[in-house]
């Protein structure tokens, strides 16, 4: 079930998205809710060619492994 959010926005702020939104031709939280999930894939996520060379990298895989082996023995402490 969609969910409400209120948001605080500076008047410059709120101009600037009501104008892209209007740009693209869809309502405010529209555009806001799209230009989030843009963000958070663009920013968290590892693109293909990042895949790419984390899949070739032979140390930094035998490390991971090494990491996971540990954590499934509790070996080791969380740092914070």
């Amino acid at each position: 079930m969609p969910k409400t959010v209120t948001l605080r926005l500076s008047e410059d702020t709120y101009g600037l998205f009501r104008r892209f939104a209007e740009g693209d031709n869809r309502p405010l939280s529209n555009f806001i809710e799209t230009a989030t999930k843009r963000y958070i894939e663009e920013n968290e996520f590892v693109d293909e060619f990042e895949m790419a060379e984390i899949r070739t990298n032979e140390s930094l895989n035998l490390s991971i492994k090494k990491g996971h082996r540990d954590a499934k023995l509790k070996k080791g402490k969380f740092v914070e």
